[in-house]
């Protein structure tokens, strides 16, 4: 037989008080003395009273939940800012349910729906598709909401963000390039993230304007699964072929994932990294740091993100006047970057030249022929 939870009732005859002594009492109400208060707190513990989460959620219009949309569960990059965000909900009081949205904008908005529905605080939404033009279908949504890293250029002014500077991000990646000497640079990019992918890519334009050194459209690979969509990782295994074959010497990858990716296709070719080709990843997952060699990555403070997102969404839920903040990012070299020396590893040298000689060119009748499809 189940066991019957014990009530404030029952607090109220063991204490002798009553029903609305022992719920102002539990609640710190001023109106009850310290000494009652303390003695009623007492006797709750000695029966093992668990609070009415949603009978007190009544009362006080809140829940002291927040809801939390990812592009997916198994992304290593929001792992960690959702860790940032349950730091900081934890010292609040606060719990988080989280759920992922798949980079699709209906899932994304019957996620907000769903989270409203289940009286959330507060919603903080990563890589969000939501722009001006569809506000009317999270207009009635009653709570704040924070977007972290949204993917639109248009996004809604009443909506709050928390965002890296893809931009800035961009040129440190190719300027570190530079400065190893290469000048035949390359950008790996996924076509289904906008915003970043358009801020990123400028970034590297600039980097390279600035130092006056070409821009040939045949280093720019971007994928074109806007529909299909496929793993980062396997982005960067398809497409790195396009650009080794079109001589770059060093590739600015849109994340660690399609970096890894791009890494995994150049052992598959006996292509050596850094000798024959640099690269240089997005985001400092921890996963860079024991891949072999280590990724050279453009750290995005992925803790921050999610801490500062969080404490905007406390600030907002306590009427405070709030900013958007963009947080910069800062460039950690590891071991998949190394000085471009022309005939010694690089292109003309001699693993440039095993590579062409053993594996490029049934590569080049093989992925070139995928390349151009794409």
């Amino acid at each position: 037989m189940k066991k019957r939870k014990v009530s404030i009732e029952d607090i109220a005859r063991r204490a002798g008080v009553s029903h609305s002594t022992v719920s102002r009492a539990l609640r710190d109400n001023s109106l009850i003395s310290p000494k009652v208060r303390e003695e009623i707190k007492k006797i709750a513990r000695e029966m093992n009273y668990v609070p009415n989460a949603i009978a007190q959620s009544l009362q006080n219009q809140r829940t002291n939940t927040v809801g939390v949309v990812v592009t997916s569960i198994a992304d290593p990059f929001y792992a960690e800012v959702v860790e940032g965000i349950e730091q900081v909900a934890r010292t609040a009081g606060l719990s988080v349910f989280l759920t992922a949205s798949h980079r699709d904008f209906q899932q994304e908005i019957a996620a907000i729906d769903n989270f409203h529905r289940r009286r959330v605080d507060g919603i903080l939404v990563t890589d969000s598709r939501i722009n001006k033009n569809n506000t009317n279908e999270v207009g009635e949504i009653a709570v704040p909401i924070v977007l972290i890293n949204s993917q639109t250029g248009d996004r809604p002014e009443t909506f709050h963000t928390v965002t890296i500077d893809d931009f800035l991000g961009g040129r440190l990646a190719v300027e570190h390039l530079i400065s190893l000497g290469h000048t035949a640079i390359g950008y790996l990019g996924v076509g289904d993230r906008s915003h970043s992918n358009h801020l990123r890519l400028e970034g590297y334009r600039a980097a390279l304007k600035e130092a006056g050194l070409p821009q040939n459209s045949d280093w720019v690979a971007i994928s074109d699964e806007e529909n299909i969509r496929i793993s980062d990782v396997d982005t960067g295994k398809k497409m790195l072929p396009q650009l080794f074959n079109a001589n770059v010497t060093s590739i600015f990858c849109y994340n660690d994932m399609v970096a890894i990716g791009a890494l995994l296709a150049c052992q598959e070719l006996n292509i050596s990294v850094p000798q024959d080709l640099s690269l240089v990843g997005f985001d400092d997952i921890a996963l860079c740091r024991y891949i072999t060699p280590s990724l050279t990555t453009v750290c995005q403070p992925m803790l921050e993100i999610g801490r500062s997102a969080m404490q905007m969404l406390l600030d907002l839920l306590e009427d405070k006047t709030v900013e958007n903040i963009i947080l910069s990012p800062l460039l950690v070299q590891r071991s998949s970057t190394a000085a471009f020396e022309q005939g010694a590893g690089g292109r003309g040298g001699r693993g440039a030249e095993g590579q062409r000689g053993r594996g490029a060119e049934g590569q080049r009748g093989r992925g070139a022929e995928e390349a151009e499809k794409n």
